[in-house]
């Protein structure tokens, strides 16, 4: 009895976080941190940034050939009544660790799209320790690149407003968020020191739980 309660409480867990190996996306934490989804399907949040409304959905991941995850979310600038309304699509990839590796924007304001270089950071070897970054500081940096490199290009516009100026910011916004929501499992090959320790463990536990049903 007390092992399917307990097997339900994991079914339910996963069904709010998208899996590829070591590595999830927790979907309900990101999007608390847009405000929470809308609706039964839970798709899609809507927010405002700077007197401006956005519109993310729930976002694409699917697991890359090392153990990582390449990740996909959609945002929407609501315009209004009356207008078109703006969109954009973020990709990251993430590595096997949790770690953001490279990642890309385009922006289509009334059908036309600009899209950003590739922005990536290479991982670093021991023998660089001295000039190794953490990988939050790699979410700063690329995230600070990708911003430039999309508002350098969306300058050359003729339209501009102020919600589609503000629009790689909003971009960056969900990359920081979707990376806060990324998560490693731990490693579930038991230490082999640990590995008999585990299984007496599991035999007191048996036994405890016989007497008591007794």
């Amino acid at each position: 009895m007390r092992f399917a309660v307990f097997l339900t409480g994991c079914l339910l867990s996963l069904s709010s976080v998208a899996l590829a190996g070591p590595v999830i996306l927790d979907y309900q934490a990101y999007g608390q941190s847009l405000g929470g989804w809308d609706g039964k399907k839970e798709k899609v949040a809507e927010y405002e940034m700077a007197a401006n409304r956005y519109r993310s959905h729930r976002p694409d991941v699917s697991p890359t050939p090392e153990g990582g995850l390449f990740i996909s979310v959609r945002i929407d600038h609501l315009r209004g009544f009356f207008a078109s309304d703006d969109y954009a699509s973020l990709e990251m990839t993430i590595d096997a660790k949790g770690r953001l590796l490279a990642t890309k924007s385009s922006i289509s304001i009334q059908g036309k799209r600009v899209t950003s270089d590739l922005i990536a950071g290479g991982i670093r070897g021991a023998g660089q320790a001295s000039t190794t970054v953490s990988p939050a500081e790699t979410v700063v940096s690329l995230g600070t690149d990708l911003v430039a490199n999309l508002t350098e290009k969306l300058s050359r516009e003729t339209k501009v407003e102020p919600g589609r100026v503000t629009f790689p910011a909003v971009v960056r916004h969900n990359l920081n968020l979707v990376y806060q929501a990324i998560h490693c499992l731990p490693d579930p090959t038991p230490e082999p020191a640990l590995e008999e320790e585990t299984k007496v463990e599991e035999k007191e536990l048996e036994t405890a739980e016989a007497s008591e049903d007794k």
